[in-house]
């Protein structure tokens, strides 16, 4: 039964059918005019979001205000401020809920003009997804990249790219696909994993709700559709425990709760866990919460929790598995963007909250400046209102938190003048935990930016199990049995070169191209790697060998479930190359050198690292203060050199495995043979 037919006829069951709808958080973002709050109202329109009474008064606003001609100005559903509408601009941001049969929404437009990036923040720091819209007759815009890197840098996860005014080009695929290309190559350096192009106009409705007419040469979803289907349920953190003491409660002598919501994991009754920062133990008796106490919970439930033992807990007191603890630190280093119009003092004492906890801190060092528009660092001594830069923080006692990019809340904290009382910058904190615990520099995340960076050398793992009682199981599935069922004959195109040789960039751009053409299609790029599997290395040789080890080991076993795998590393040694070919054999490693050349690499290298290391700054750096070894007999080479392109470069590479017959498809899927 449909909710408009259910909420007239059992109003009880409309409720729990609502109730159990899954939330998304999305912002609309861009440059000024490109039709943020027209597109959402559009949206809230279309899909009958609107009460007759505001609809009336909608009509009569645009008659008296609206800049939308003899139509409806659908801005003005969000543009709801004296200045905004006498303007024609977003100033703050507006947040509006609305909801389908299929999920519930928040959006949270947010303003264009550069000097309300502070607003953006503030609307994305919740997101699950962002629509960033483009004007399709004015492009790629420096607004365009600086809200891209801001969603890149509050980890956005999904991104709409939404070309708008579509009506205004005469509904071009070939203005489309050109837009989709400029904007796909500024993304490649940033931390955008999964970007949706969508070709609209929000004035006229197309493929906002509806599929449009005007455009059958666009095969895509809708924006709604896409919105409403996009999967989010995997973003969540249920891995690492996360539970901050919001609330002691004690009704009575009989019961001791600690109530607050779990920010990432799931518990169960009877886990043992540990208290940070006071490191001791205890064992879950209870969970309570409004309907009952249920065996487990899981992010993002409010609950309290009874412990068997009472020790000392209170208010920022942080809950974790014995197993998987956070780090705990006075000291770390953050990206801060500072949101006052008093510039940031080095020095001065700010109360920091994190999570449900306030502790006096002061700002240490200003390693330098994002310009986002350009992405360069530039050295200063201070951030003025909207800046962003890389700050070392000093607080009076520890907090427990983990790297942003692995868990935005427990990485997440804002700075609070102590004198006003105001909200003067927020903060994501970087996975590292000090500059002066690390002086190595990770050169194979040549596309990696400020959203993360690398862990301190740990100590290094060696290759080889451990334990000599491993017994080896045989799979009941077979590789060949895989690569049939999948279509198509798996191996791996390893990509090796100097840093910022555009390795990463053509490795996803490859990844995409052969995805266009049917196949099934991964990319292990190195700095995915150095944030998860191989997050406890460094970059001395041996760590680094066993990066590489690790790293054809995935493409080994990505090969074995019949996929092709892109592995995108510097690997400067060629002994471990030949270990990464040794292992990947059963299936082909075809070697790729991107033989761009150093100077060019120094050119594309924004961040400055090759002068870093000329200068002695950074050791161990591929090609200047460590070896590089280029390839004897690569089976293709490939330069970025005088202005190649990726795309060519791309080609390139495509040929030769059409040639060597890697692309081969496999015909009929077989049978499982046991």
């Amino acid at each position: 039964m449909r909710e408009s037919e259910l909420i007239n006829t059992d109003i009880e069951a409309y409720l729990a059918l609502h109730e159990k709808k899954d939330l998304l958080r999305f912002m609309t973002c861009g440059s000024v005019d490109d039709g943020k709050s027209t597109l959402i109202g559009r949206l809230l329109y279309d899909s009958k979001q609107v009460y007759e009474d505001h609809l009336r008064a909608l009509e009569t606003d645009s008659i008296r205000v609206g800049k939308a001609g003899e139509g409806i100005d659908f801005s003005l559903l969000l543009d709801g401020l004296k200045a905004e509408r006498e303007q024609g601009i977003t100033i703050d941001v507006a947040y509006r809920f609305f909801t389908t049969e299929k999920r519930k929404f928040i959006i949270a437009d947010t303003p264009g003009h550069e000097q309300y990036t502070r607003n953006m923040i503030t609307g994305g720091s919740t997101a699950d997804l962002a629509v960033i819209l483009v004007d399709a007759r004015l492009g790629v815009l420096t607004q365009t990249r600086r809200h891209s890197f801001l969603a890149s840098l509050l980890r956005i996860k999904h991104v709409v790219v939404a070309i708008n005014k579509m009506d205004l080009v005469e509904y071009s695929e070939d203005r489309f696909e050109t837009l989709r290309h400029d904007y796909s190559d500024f993304a490649a350096r940033l931390e955008l994993s999964d970007v949706q192009f969508i070709p609209i106009s929000a004035l006229r409705g197309d493929n906002v709700v509806e599929p449009s007419d005007q455009m059958p040469w666009y095969r895509g979803p809708t924006l709604l559709h896409y919105l409403e289907n996009v999967h989010i349920a995997s973003d969540r953190n249920l891995i690492d425990l996360r539970f901050p003491v919001q609330y002691v409660i004690r009704p009575d002598g009989s019961f001791r709760g600690y109530a607050g919501t779990l920010v990432s994991g799931i518990i169960r009754r009877g886990d043992e866990i540990l208290a940070l920062p006071s490191g001791k133990k205890n064992r879950v008796k209870s969970i309570v919460t409004f309907d009952g106490e249920p065996e487990e919970a899981f992010a993002p439930m409010a609950v309290t929790l009874e412990l068997e033992k009472e020790i000392d807990i209170s208010r920022g007191t942080t809950l974790v598995r014995v197993d998987n603890v956070p780090y705990t630190s006075r000291r770390f280093e953050a990206m801060l963007v500072w949101m006052a119009d008093e510039p940031l003092v080095m020095g001065r004492e700010y109360i920091i909250k994190h999570t449900n906890s306030s502790v006096s801190g002061q700002v240490t060092s200003l390693r330098y400046r994002i310009d986002v528009n350009t992405l360069h660092r530039e050295t200063v001594d201070r951030l003025a209102l909207n800046e962003i830069g890389r700050v070392g923080i000093e607080l009076t006692r520890p907090i427990s938190y983990d790297p942003y990019g692995t868990n935005r809340e427990m990485g997440s904290f804002i700075v609070i003048d102590r004198a006003t009382n105001g909200t003067v910058g927020a903060g994501m904190i970087i996975d590292r935990r000090t500059q002066d615990a690390d002086t190595e520099t990770d050169t194979e995340t040549e596309t990696e930016t400020e959203t993360g960076g690398h862990v301190g050398a740990r100590k290094s793992t060696t290759a080889g199990p451990k334990s000599t009682n491993l017994r080896s199981h045989q799979s009941l599935v077979s590789p060949d049995a895989r690569a049939a069922r999948a279509g198509q004959t798996p191996c791996t195109i390893w990509l090796t070169g100097l840093p910022f040789s555009g390795k990463t960039p053509i490795a996803y751009a490859l990844e995409r191209r052969l995805h266009d053409l049917g196949y099934l299609v991964t990319v292990i790029a190195g700095s995915t790697l150095r944030r998860g599997l191989s997050i406890d290395l460094g970059f001395k040789e041996t760590d680094r060998s066993e990066n590489i080890r690790r790293a054809a080991s995935v493409a080994r076993l990505m090969n074995d479930a019949g996929l092709i795998t892109i592995a995108a590393f510097v690997t400067p040694l060629r002994s471990d190359r030949e270990v990464a070919k040794a292992i990947i054999a059963p299936h082909g490693c075809h070697e790729v050198f991107v033989g761009t050349s150093i100077e060019t690499c120094e050119q594309r290298d924004e961040d400055g690292l090759y002068a870093r290391a000329r200068r002695g700054e950074v050791e161990n750096f591929s090609g200047v203060s460590a070896p590089y070894e280029a390839p004897t007999s690569p089976e293709v080479v490939l330069s970025l050199d005088n202005g190649a392109s990726i795309d060519a470069a791309v080609d390139a590479v495509v040929v030769h495995l059409e040639r060597s017959g890697a692309l081969k498809r496999t015909s009929g899927h077989s049978q499982d043979k046991r």
